[in-house]
């Protein structure tokens, strides 16, 4: 029986180590029936964020988070637009303070502009605790590199870089947390980088060639981002010659581009190789003279064949970012309290074209272009649905505006908590306008302003 217990969890281990759970309780004042959420950087080449928990600050301030993550890795606190990255390690607990903040300043600018960090205290005091460990080196690499910058960047001043490894080495000698010791390994090779105390291809070879991949390491994902920009297309002195849409417009491009890349015998390994080639592919996507179809065919077999379950994730993930918001893919959905306090959704408007537009009481611009506004929603009523989604602070700004506005009669709802769906529409600007064909899709993004060719937009869109 015990026999076959332990061979029931060695066949149970991959799955049991999918994911553990994080408990992050603590205080946030000044957030009382605020929303917390926590999100987790999905990969750290497109650096896309997906929610992993959320809870609601209750009466005094206070927050329980259980979330679930499959390595160690810095995930994101946010209220309202605020945010702050810490470091969570699978199966641990974290108590921490949130330093007041007003959440609910009547001040109405842009919410991206307005964000501030989150000042986060940890109440536990272990000095190896990774959070503590992290924060105390960046003191000290700060400190470092305010002082002797110039010496690094123009002087080369190798003795200097020589004098703070020691002391790294002194003050951090215990590297037993992995995730650690391969901070502070890439945290330094980004200075041997600004000190030119190596080249590119002795840095390559110290620091990826004959190294692992540390996929959810700060620090190695910042140093890799950095050392590979425009690689494949202008530094490796045997990509850069590579008939690249050549390749990439062919059948088999995945395995034909990875096989070129093998002229490289600095990416020797395979799974060096195909990360570099993704990040190659993420630059080509938007650099003149490469076909983006292509690009994405690629992409789409690699997220269905490769052997690594990282890149796999990368690929997938890339697909998403680089066709958001494009015309044919899917519109974002929400679901928001319209005039009358009423939940309604994206998806009550299924199978007619939809004219969504994004703006605040305070928008000088927003308020003109929604006199304009009128007479378009006037002439394309009954063939066009109008959503006008105010995304100020309080539902009774919205309403007091309406109340003035009794002519301004298509729909209008408020951005309430769902704050994310800016995040969703990409929304940096007001207004923002947006056209949504009867299948769901985008047609338009950013559509026209009213006036300025919002119309033709619309007929376009309704006589394809």
């Amino acid at each position: 029986m015990k026999i076959y217990f332990g061979f029931l969890l060695l066949l149970l281990h991959p799955l049991l180590m999918q994911s553990q759970p994080v408990k992050i309780s603590g205080t946030a004042p000044g957030a009382e029936g605020k929303i917390i959420h926590v999100y987790e950087i999905s990969d750290r080449i497109t650096m896309m964020e997906k929610e992993i928990a959320k809870t609601r600050i209750d009466s005094v301030a206070r927050f329980v988070l259980n979330a679930d993550i499959k390595s160690t890795g810095s995930i994101i606190l946010s209220i309202d637009f605020h945010e702050t990255e810490i470091f969570a390690e699978p199966g641990k607990i974290y108590e921490i303070a949130i330093a007041p903040l007003n959440y609910n300043s009547t001040i109405e600018i842009n919410p991206f502009i307005e964000s501030q960090n989150l000042e986060v205290e940890f109440l536990q005091k272990d000095p190896r605790e990774l959070n503590q460990l992290i924060r105390g080196f960046n003191s000290m690499y700060n400190v470092f590199l305010l002082k002797n910058f110039n010496d690094l960047y123009r002087e080369h001043n190798i003795a200097k870089l020589d004098t703070f490894h020691k002391q790294m080495l002194r003050d951090f000698p215990d590297t037993a947390n992995a995730y650690f010791a391969g901070y502070l390994r890439y945290k330094f090779a980004s200075l041997e980088e600004v000190a030119k105390a190596k080249s590119p291809i002795q840095l390559q070879k110290t620091y990826f060639t004959s190294k692992p991949i540390l996929y959810r390491n700060v620090e190695y994902m910042d140093f890799f981002n950095l050392f590979f920009i425009k690689y494949m297309t202008a530094v490796s002195r045997q990509l850069k010659f590579i008939d690249y849409p050549s390749i990439l417009n062919k059948a088999e491009s995945y395995p034909n581009l990875i096989k070129a890349m093998k002229a490289d015998t600095n990416l020797k390994r395979m799974d060096l190789r195909e990360l570099v080639m993704l990040y190659g592919l993420k630059e080509m996507y938007f650099s003149p003279g490469f076909d983006q179809p292509s690009i994405l065919s690629l992409l789409g077999a690699v997220a269905k064949t490769s052997l690594y379950e990282e890149h796999r994730l990368i690929a997938s993930d890339m697909i998403l970012q680089l066709t958001k918001l494009n015309k044919g893919s899917s519109a974002p959905p929400f679901t928001l309290q319209d005039r009358n306090k009423k939940m309604v959704s994206l998806a009550d408007f299924k199978g007619k074209p939809v004219m969504i537009s994004f703006w605040t009481v305070y928008c000088q611009d927003c308020l003109a272009r929604m006199e304009l506004l009128k007479p378009v929603a006037d002439k394309y009523k009954g063939k066009v649905e109008f959503i006008s989604i105010s995304a100020d602070k309080e539902f009774v700004k919205m309403s007091f505006f309406l109340n003035l506005k009794k002519s301004f009669t298509w729909n209008f709802l408020h951005i309430g908590e769902s704050i994310d769906l800016l995040k969703d529409y990409n929304v940096k600007s007001y207004p923002l306008f947006v056209l949504i064909d009867k299948q769901g899709k985008i047609f338009r993004y950013p559509a026209s302003f009213p006036g300025e060719g919002l119309e033709e937009e619309i007929e376009g869109m309704l006589n394809p």
